[in-house]
């Protein structure tokens, strides 16, 4: 069974986050949506809050599950099962942070493939920040 991870803070889970998933999901047996948990950083929505929003948003996708974790992105594909991360990006900038991100990956399990997936020109302008950004002030 191929399945892949799909890893953010997702805070939010943006329409861009949900295209990325939507353009992926068709590709494995099971994509697996992980928001990341860091107690360090201060989100504007809980992990549960976060998951929600995912399972509403991708609920008529039957192969994709939501998990949350913390820790290394490498460990947990090795929970999931996990052969491939998927990345999406919207810009140069995040191109190159995804590359060093997806090296350092590789060396600690050259098995586990990354994939970036280009965002749709209709999201690029999208990101969580600015989403958040506009929430506090409605």
């Amino acid at each position: 069974m191929a399945t892949a991870l799909f890893p953010g803070s997702f805070d939010p889970f943006t329409t861009g986050h949900e295209a990325v998933a939507r353009r992926v999901a068709p590709l494995f047996d099971r994509l697996v949506v992980a928001v990341g948990v860091n107690s360090e950083k201060h989100c504007m929505f809980s992990p549960e809050e976060r998951m929600e929003r995912i399972r509403q948003m991708l609920a008529d996708l039957p192969n994709v599950e939501v998990v949350n974790y913390n820790g290394m992105t490498i460990d947990l594909c090795h929970q999931t099962g996990a052969q491939c991360i998927i990345r999406g990006i919207r810009t140069s900038a995040d191109f190159d942070y995804e590359q060093l991100i997806a090296s350092v990956n590789r060396r600690q399990d050259p098995s586990i493939e990354t994939l970036l997936v280009m965002a749709d020109a209709e999201h690029r302008d999208i990101s969580s920040t600015l989403e958040r950004e506009k929430l506090t002030h409605q």
